[in-house]
């Protein structure tokens, strides 16, 4: 589907390796031929304009809902595998379109607020410089699992009363989700690791939530229980739904920012010595982070009303992929968008989103991200690249990070 017939057709296959590592390429050979791109590899429709990008996520051709239509054309084996972890994902925000998401967006979006994040600042300082200390005496680390994944987690798991030795139990079980929501490609027994993962999760949570109730806590867990007006309060399994959003996706995408800040200062070495010279830069540098490569590749629509967009026909039910990290190069809106540069201003991405549907969590991830890539550096400001095979990027649609990263902390 190219509306340039002299050029040969573009193929865009996210289950490519070389496309994974570097999906740039393609990104600007779909907006400049074929912004609209149905992807026989997806079985979707594959968005890439900033404009178009944007009006998807702020219009009313589009719905969230798409767990029902896929569960409801699963076989009943695969159904009642994935029956629990269904029901959980569909009372996430990112599922639900209004009335029912505006009523569960109200509720958390006191928990959320602006002030109570900056409150957390001095906790979140305490975190990252905790897990620097760990790194002490160590010459060579691997960034991700050292570094950038441990961060987030702590954040949310003191968040939500849960202990840090837990770490790795929250780890595998978000690990066994991911393979379902974010699109893995090449992951087999992916139903049964979401349902594993899920069961898990909801398990524990739920009795997190018997043992607050007995003996409450001031925070965000008893703002979380406590929210709500009268009788409108958040059900048992809402809550437990919530927690696993706020678990799941809090401590990713921020585990993806931080990793790929790292690595694109590392790469970028004229930024690198701007960022180490002026503390001022931090807050353009963490927006620059966020576009250049940011933590979310896409977000999934489904077409709740046919409607063309470039002269395609988009079918109700069909997928849409809305790519964030391609929007976010578009020379339409920015300037060089190829060229990473820490202070980039004005800087207008879209990675957290648009409309309705922008992320709650979004102060949270750029007070992480200043916080965690600012104080790293300053304890290491030498570190480099561990070889000349340092890092992979995850195997997912949906979030963009790296799986691991090696660095060197000292020549």
């Amino acid at each position: 589907m190219q509306t340039d017939n002299s050029d040969p057709p573009i193929v865009y296959d996210p289950g490519d390796p070389a496309t994974m590592a570097n999906p740039f390429e393609i990104y600007d050979q779909l907006r400049k031929h074929d912004p609209v791109h149905w992807s026989p590899a997806l079985n979707s429709w594959v968005i890439t304009r900033y404009q178009d990008v944007r009006a998807v996520l702020t219009g009313q051709d589009m719905t969230v809902d798409r767990l029902t239509p896929f569960y409801e054309k699963l076989p009943p084996k695969e159904a009642e595998v994935l029956r629990e972890i269904v029901h959980y994902l569909n009372l996430w925000l990112a599922f639900q379109d209004p009335p029912s998401h505006t009523r569960l967006r109200r509720m958390m979006r006191t928990a959320f607020a602006t002030p109570l994040i900056h409150e957390m600042r001095p906790d979140i300082e305490a975190i990252v410089d905790h897990v620097i200390d760990t790194l002490d005496g160590r010459d060579d680390i691997d960034f991700i699992a050292d570094f950038a994944l441990l961060v987030p987690a702590y954040v949310i798991m003191d968040m939500l009363n849960v202990p840090r030795d837990m770490l790795g139990d929250f780890k595998r079980w978000s690990d066994d989700m991911a393979t379902f929501i974010g699109g893995a490609r090449n992951v087999g027994d992916k139903y049964n690791r979401a349902a594993r993962g899920c069961n898990a999760m909801v398990g524990y949570f739920r009795t997190i939530l018997e043992n607050h109730r007995a003996n409450p806590v001031p925070g965000f867990l008893n703002d979380m229980v406590n929210s709500g007006e009268g009788d409108d309060r958040l059900s048992d399994d809402e809550l437990i739904a919530t927690f696993i959003l706020i678990l799941f996706a809090g401590h990713e995408t921020t585990t993806n920012l931080i990793g790929t800040s790292l690595l694109g200062l590392l790469q970028h070495p004229d930024q690198m010595a701007l960022f180490k010279s002026d503390p001022n830069v931090t807050d353009s540098a963490v927006e620059e982070f966020l576009r250049y490569d940011g933590p979310t590749n896409a977000l999934v629509r489904n077409v709740a009303k046919e409607h063309t967009l470039h002269g395609r026909t988009l079918k109700k039910g069909q997928r849409v992929f809305l790519m964030m990290n391609s929007a976010n190069r578009d020379p339409a809106v920015f300037d060089a968008p190829n060229r990473f540069d820490i202070t980039r201003s004005p800087n207008r991405h879209l990675t957290f989103g648009q409309g309705v549907h922008t992320c709650l969590g979004l102060q949270l991830a750029r007070e992480e991200g200043r916080i965690a890539v600012r104080r790293f550096i300053e304890r290491y400001p030498d570190v480099t690249f561990a070889g000349p095979d340092s890092f992979d990027y995850i195997d997912a649609m949906v979030p963009r990070g790296l799986k691991r990263f090696d660095v060197r902390l000292r020549p």
